[in-house]
């Protein structure tokens, strides 16, 4: 089970990596189509936001996953091992609970924008709960992730070491 977690949080990872890239192709389109030929676009601006909020959150299990969040070691050098794998038990747990949270309060709101018919107020109208549904799913690959790796630590795997770090 803790395989297909990972390799689903990977696949998640990968889509977010290839919106991230087609946001970049969008932005371009729209400086052509505005700079050269005068005739901007209207599904540009909000498409572009669409990716980058669903990109964000489909890829921080991913990075969860790689221990390649955002760390203060400013003490944690002179900490021994058994403090170091306390410490991280109780964050996995926090951002465990924290993300169940978002996931529980996130569906919410995509319900509510779902049955009240809410719509983006932009030229496009595009229904609220697409952009929101991002808050659930995210948090949600979070949540299972955060649970995967603090049982990967209670049992003794190797987890994967922070960005330049050696573990």
């Amino acid at each position: 089970m803790i395989r297909v977690i990972d390799k689903i949080t990977k696949v998640a990872a990968g889509v977010a990596a290839w919106m991230i890239f087609s946001i970049g192709v969008m932005v371009t389109y729209e400086v052509v189509m505005r700079k050269v030929f005068n005739s901007p676009t209207i599904w540009v601006d909000e498409t572009a936001r669409f990716f980058q909020v669903w990109a964000v959150y489909l890829a921080s299990a991913h990075i969860l996953k790689r221990r390649s969040l955002i760390t203060v070691e400013l003490f944690t050098g002179s900490l021994s091992k058994g403090t170091l794998r306390m410490l991280e038990l109780m964050s996995l747990f926090i951002i465990a609970f924290f993300s169940f949270v978002a996931l529980y309060y996130g569906a919410g709101v995509v319900l509510e924008s779902i049955e009240l018919g809410r719509k983006t107020s932009t030229m496009l109208g595009v229904p609220k709960y697409l952009t929101e549904s991002a808050i659930p799913v995210g948090f949600g690959l979070l949540f299972i992730q955060a649970v995967v790796e603090f049982f990967k630590l209670v049992r003794g795997d190797d987890v994967a070491a922070p960005a330049g770090h050696q573990v």
